[in-house]
């Protein structure tokens, strides 16, 4: 397969140094922006963050029961999700209770709306 040759007769380098320069700036907010939508691309990680910003907290126990999933699947979940530094976690005697890491809810906030408005299903049907 041959690679297209660009149709445009002249390019403005302006705008294609000014784009660049974003890039570099922005960089390391990008990789880590897609770090975090990797670990909520998931479905069950995203239905684990969208609980977790509905509630305070929850213990694997919790989840497993809402997702009807057995407890060492849950946990796999919330160890990425630990890991990836999305969710918290705060021990009550020997229950470890999960919450969301307040410093990601501004990002994910906007996806749970469109979840909580049934705008995703409008978009596909469209």
């Amino acid at each position: 397969m041959s690679k297209q040759e660009c149709i445009r007769e002249v390019a403005d380098l302006n705008q294609i140094n000014r784009c660049i320069d974003s890039l570099e700036k922005v960089e390391g907010s990008i990789d880590r922006l897609t770090d975090i939508l990797k670990l909520a691309a998931n479905d069950v990680r995203l239905k684990i963050l969208y609980l977790l910003s509905r509630e305070e907290h929850l213990c694997p126990c919790d989840l497993s029961d809402i997702l009807d999933m057995s407890v060492p699947a849950v946990s796999q979940h919330l160890r990425k999700l630990k890991d990836g530094g999305l969710v918290k976690t705060e021990r009550d005697g020997q229950v470890i209770f999960y919450s969301l890491n307040p410093l990601f809810k501004d990002i994910l906030s906007p996806n749970f709306d469109q979840i909580n408005n049934n705008n995703i299903l409008e978009v596909l049907a469209a």
